[in-house]
């Protein structure tokens, strides 16, 4: 059987960060780990830890930058590029639609597909690792188990190879999410979950809460 091999979307956020190393722990290999910055607030954060945690697995690491998909975010009115307030929560409070309509980046999931699919036939990957969980797909579809079939057929025109989607956190939850990159001997300050910049997270941006609330589950 030849080796697998990926590129690894990493934002540095902890789905991303553990199917990482799901992937490696699995014994597959790691073309490159993509980092996008599309201009959104934690960009500087997300990529120093973006960049530790690809170092950890002894993989490549690149960073795209992509200026207009944050232009377009803003035109659409996302927090996450602008300086609208951020949604925040308490940890008893699982959130609204309201809150994901403001943290939504237009079609940012099948763009950065779009860019990783790109780097895997430049670096001769089979497959893209992207970090989606099911407890997101609830709110985001661009999570589901759909959008990976979706788009695995489009990859099978759009790339040469026939380039697939892989997500190995994709059925879990946050709380099983956060347990399997425990059994892979990363904690809490491996990832940044915030949607904040800064040295450390702001600790009540609806991001933060998430995470917060299954790493003490």
């Amino acid at each position: 059987m030849s080796e697998r091999r990926a590129v690894v979307l990493l934002s540095g956020g902890l789905d991303s960060g553990t199917s990482l190393a799901l992937w490696h722990g699995a014994g597959h290999a790691i073309a490159c780990c993509l980092f996008v910055d599309y201009g959104q607030q934690a960009r500087t954060a997300e990529a120093r830890v973006s960049e530790a945690l690809a170092r950890r697995y002894d993989a490549p690491w690149q960073r795209v930058e992509l200026p207009w998909l944050g232009d377009y975010a803003a035109r659409a009115g996302c927090a996450l590029v602008g300086a609208d307030a951020l949604p925040e929560r308490t940890v008893e409070d699982p959130g609204d639609a309201d809150s994901a309509a403001r943290v939504w980046v237009p079609a940012r999931n099948v763009v950065l597909i779009s860019a990783a699919a790109a780097a895997a036939e430049v670096h001769g990957a089979d497959t893209i690792v992207a970090g989606f969980n099911r407890e997101e797909a609830e709110t985001f579809p661009d999570n589901s188990a759909d959008f990976v079939r979706a788009t695995d057929a489009m990859l099978a025109f759009g790339t040469r190879e026939g380039v697939r989607v892989e997500s190995p956190t994709l059925a879990l939850d946050k709380v099983g999410i956060v347990a399997a990159a425990r059994e892979s001997g990363l904690g809490p300050d491996d990832f940044w979950s915030c949607y904040r910049d800064g040295e450390r997270p702001c600790g009540v941006c609806e991001s933060c809460v998430r995470a917060k609330r299954a790493w003490s589950a």
